[in-house]
């Protein structure tokens, strides 16, 4: 919808890919649907969970046995964005490495975009 010609909204690092297969494997699911909402105390969530079917309008992003599904609002958040899956001793989940991104609160659970 939003994406444009030949361009992915967003692409995965070899971590990320091997969370998100090995997710689909134990789930079952057709694969992981990446949105933004609002909420947070900077305006913006990511939202991430497993789907069973895709929309006409979301983008699929399917990269070594990983699918990543973009609903069709979220696609002009994330154009250009890599999501990395870390682990560290205290925590371990996704990370987004946006352009769009103005600012972000402390926790890191919310995020605010540029406005063009």
């Amino acid at each position: 919808m939003f994406a444009a010609p030949g361009n992915q909204a967003l692409t995965l690092t070899e971590s990320a890919v091997n969370q998100i297969t090995r997710l689909m494997r134990k789930s079952g699911n057709l694969g992981l649907k990446i949105g933004v909402k609002k909420g947070g105390c900077a305006g913006m969530e990511y939202t991430m969970e497993f789907v069973d079917q895709i929309d006409h309008h979301d983008e699929v992003i399917e990269q070594d046995g990983a699918r990543v599904i973009v609903a069709p609002m979220a696609q002009m958040f994330l154009f250009g964005t890599l999501i990395d899956y870390q682990t560290s001793l205290l925590e371990s989940g996704f990370r987004f490495e946006n352009p769009n991104v103005a600012d972000a609160c402390g926790c890191g659970e919310s995020i605010s975009f540029k406005i063009s």
